[in-house]
């Protein structure tokens, strides 16, 4: 499997596959939040998870025994993708869904992508992934523009802790799984590994939402959720899934986490088109900070690489 540049390896630019893969997830990840709520209104939270899993893990399956002829996993990687599926899959995917029927889309996506700030954590101690300059300083423009679009919902937090906590052990937990899905050398490509992960969370996800919940009636459903299922299932859980699982194998784990720091911009933007909640000064603002963070997180390190310079 292919793997980022290392920090000895200070020649090499980022590889431009690795921004248009990013440049996707941010897009249909960001819409994934108006998504998600209008779901979220008619399904309860174990079984709309559990359908979404296991439709993206049916389509990466289908995609990887397309693409490669076979679905077998190593002996030696079903323990790593067993404890992967549980932070990065199941542990997000079911908070995350919590969070979001608790609060406004839009504001939602923006306490989940805090998790670049756990990532680079996480990242530091289990693989010594180094904080470079560019990275902190982009780090930092990240938290700003997040601190801006979260000032009003400390009142939020304050009047519903619940919703944000979960938003927040979201966060959390995909930046944890995130390290630990960088960490492991993997023998398989990645639509099998992401497929077969999404499976993982798929069975106690169900069995949860059996024992938990009545069934839903999917013939009551409107035609505008059907409408919100097809899309999350189609980009956020088949494309995305394996989009951002690759470009985890392509940059450092902290810059692919960071890289994602747009999708609550548009999240914010795409709930306010969708849904109409509101848009003001705090989003705009929150703007130019992140996209700054992505400059110097993205755009430096791979203009100095070009030029051989320490980064």
């Amino acid at each position: 499997m292919s793997q980022a540049p290392t920090s000895g390896d200070r020649s090499q630019p980022l590889p431009a596959a690795g921004f248009f893969l990013l440049a996707g997830v941010t897009l249909f990840w960001g819409a994934n939040w108006p998504g998600m709520k209008i779901a979220l209104a008619e399904l309860p939270v174990w079984w709309f998870r559990s359908m979404s899993v296991g439709a993206g893990a049916l389509g990466l399956l289908i995609i990887a025994r397309l693409s490669h002829g076979t679905l077998r996993m190593p002996l030696r990687d079903v323990v790593p993708l067993i404890v992967c599926a549980i932070f990065a899959i199941m542990g997000w995917h079911v908070f995350a869904a919590y969070g979001v029927s608790m609060m406004p889309a839009g504001r939602a996506s923006i306490i989940a992508f805090t998790m670049p700030v756990w990532a680079s954590i996480f990242g530091s101690f289990l693989i010594g992934e180094p904080f470079t300059k560019p990275k902190v300083i982009g780090l930092l423009l990240g938290l700003c523009g997040l601190a801006v679009l979260m000032g009003e919902d400390l009142v939020v937090l304050g009047a519903a802790p619940v919703g944000g906590l979960f938003m927040l052990m979201a966060a959390i937990s995909w930046g944890f799984g995130t390290v630990l899905f960088k960490r492991q050398s993997w023998s398989a490509p990645v639509a099998t590994i992401v497929g077969w992960q999404l499976l993982a969370a798929f069975v106690p996800i169900t069995l949860v939402a059996l024992l938990t919940e009545p069934v839903p009636d999917l013939t009551s459903l409107s035609a505008k959720t059907w409408w919100a299922l097809a899309y999350l299932f189609a980009l956020p859980m088949v494309f995305c899934q394996w989009a951002y699982f690759k470009v985890v194998t392509i940059f450092p784990a902290a810059i692919a986490a960071m890289g994602t720091l747009a999708v609550p911009i548009v999240g914010v933007y795409s709930s306010a088109l969708i849904l109409g909640e509101p848009v003001g000064w705090q989003e705009l603002t929150a703007l130019v900070l992140i996209c700054s963070a992505l400059t110097s997180v993205l755009v430096v390190p791979a203009l100095l690489n070009g030029k051989g310079r320490e980064v």
